[in-house]
């Protein structure tokens, strides 16, 4: 059985997180605070947290970063992050906290699957589904976006 967290200050988010996640071999506990999320990574028995990166309380960069710090001092086991981000630019703010993935809002059912079972595995899942379609210059027909996840 793996445990995941799932850390908003959104019921509704926790919810749908909930509901599209968890399964007969899947767990999710619920938080609605950063410090809560530390606390039951603290107690151990957590294989992912996932993260919305804007809560009133320790968001979610906030949280990553305190776990890796604490991490680096051995005082939990390396814990995997995913973290839920609201734009594009967000992307940044995931990649320099040391998140193992990220999704942008809004979720979809089948790439969250698909983050979580990438990072449960012990991989990485990174979200394209931000990225922007290129323009050529030209008269050239821009090419199909690539498939999402």
């Amino acid at each position: 059985m793996r445990t995941i967290v799932v850390a908003s200050d959104a019921p509704t988010l926790r919810r749908e997180i909930r509901s599209v996640t968890e399964g007969p071999d899947i767990e999710v506990h619920e938080a609605s605070s950063g410090p809560a999320v530390i606390t039951a990574v603290r107690e151990g028995g957590i294989d992912l947290v996932v993260v919305d990166l804007q809560m009133g309380n320790m968001g979610g960069m906030a949280v990553c970063l305190e776990l890796r710090l604490e991490e680096s001092y051995d005082d939990i086991d390396h814990v995997p992050v995913l973290m839920l981000l609201d734009r594009r630019p967000d992307v940044f703010l995931a990649r320099r906290s040391a998140a193992e993935g990220w999704l942008v809002k809004p979720l979809d059912p089948l790439r969250l699957r698909r983050a979580v079972s990438e990072l449960l595995a012990g991989g990485t899942y990174e979200d394209e589904s931000y990225q922007p379609v290129p323009v050529l210059v030209g008269g050239a027909d821009p090419p199909l976006p690539p498939a999402r996840r």
